[in-house]
């Protein structure tokens, strides 16, 4: 079985780290303040990752050999999502910043995803189901036809990315890019994983697609909640 990471996906996942620190050193000149919840979003982004791929299926390895290093180099893009929103909110309110971050991060997220799935693609990991051979499928490293779940997520995304820089140039939903982007993946995750070679935890289903549901479920109640505050006379 094929790592759940590699160094490819690390070297690109740095990539689109540092795309996204040239992006927000720019936003950072308006108010200093944005350093803090930029770190914090990388920090609780790699936290969330970590703890859904323990919950997700981390604890299957218990006992097996290779044990620190799945755990070591197994993370979930899920994980990060959840993780990194809710370090965002915990800074904004410890610092006092009550400016909207969300578009921001709207275009960071899947640029990095994209990136980082790239290196999955590169080094054979996050493998779809098998199936029969077709014109779609990709071999995996012992010739077995496979759906293309890498290549799948990599057009989903590209797709976001530029759906939301529409948004944005648009003057479309402004506040709500993000919230839209995790209610979007989401769904794309919970529906995508029956096609994905991951543990089935409960009722048929991986730990990856509850992961999935909270995003979703997260995103609606937001874009809810900030509908609400700009309907609002007050």
């Amino acid at each position: 079985m094929p790592l759940p990471q590699s160094t490819a996906y690390g070297w690109l996942m740095l990539a689109g780290i540092a795309v996204s620190i040239l992006f927000w050193s720019r936003l950072a000149r308006r108010d200093s303040r944005l350093v803090l919840i930029y770190v914090a979003a990388l920090t609780g982004a790699f936290l969330g990752a970590k703890i859904i791929y323990l919950l997700a299926e981390g604890w299957l390895h218990f006992g097996a050999e290779d044990f620190w290093l799945q755990i070591a180099t197994g993370k979930s893009v899920l994980g990060a999502l959840l993780g990194g929103y809710a370090a965002v909110e915990a800074a904004k309110k410890f610092t006092g910043y009550a400016g909207v971050t969300g578009d921001w991060f709207a275009t960071i997220a899947p640029l990095g995803i994209l990136l980082g799935r790239v290196g999955c693609l590169l080094h054979g990991c996050c493998l779809g189901r098998a199936c029969d051979a077709a014109w779609f499928t990709l071999a995996d490293n012992e010739g077995v036809a496979r759906w293309p779940a890498v290549p799948v997520e990599i057009g989903f995304n590209a797709a976001c990315l530029v759906a939301l820089l529409a948004l944005r140039r648009a003057g479309k939903f402004p506040g709500q890019h993000f919230h839209l982007y995790l209610i979007a993946y989401g769904l794309f995750r919970f529906v995508h994983e029956f096609l994905r070679d991951t543990p089935r935890v409960f009722a048929g289903l991986s730990g990856y697609q509850f992961a999935a549901l909270a995003c979703a479920a997260l995103g609606a109640w937001r874009f809810r909640q900030r509908r609400a505050v700009v309907a609002s006379p007050g």
